[in-house]
């Protein structure tokens, strides 16, 4: 295989570890701040943090960077870590509305935007469990 034949990783494509940090911080205060995000932030503890640092360490892993996730909490099971939630249509487009907002604000690559919105917004329409 020659160098040409490398794939980068989405990781890579939109700046590593500093860009998936921003990405996260900026998700969390847009559910924080908009009205359309108060069905999702109620699911949420009041303190943020803990789930922060979590969504950056499996995000980073999930584009390819790092395996900073599943050394520590194992196979990602998003699945059945969710089911005690109701995630039905409306919960998902409030995900990606602060999704969205996010990549816009920190992904400049635009390819690259769009290829991580894709696969986000194939990852939320998985996630649902509800009519």
């Amino acid at each position: 295989m020659s160098s040409t034949d490398v794939t980068t990783s989405v990781f890579e494509r939109i700046g590593g570890s500093a860009t998936i940090d921003l990405l996260v911080d900026r998700f969390y205060d847009r559910m924080d701040r908009l009205p359309e995000a108060k069905v999702i932030r109620a699911m949420h503890a009041d303190d943020l943090g803990l789930i922060r640092d979590v969504l950056k360490r499996y995000l980073t892993e999930w584009t390819g960077g790092p395996r900073l996730y599943t050394p520590e909490k194992g196979h990602p099971r998003l699945r059945q870590r969710h089911i005690g939630f109701a995630i039905g249509d409306a919960e998902r487009d409030a995900w990606m509305l602060c999704m969205r907002g996010a990549l816009e604000e920190t992904v400049t690559d635009s390819a690259a935007r769009q290829d991580l919105d894709a696969a986000l917004s194939g990852l939320a329409d998985w996630m649902r469990n509800r009519n």
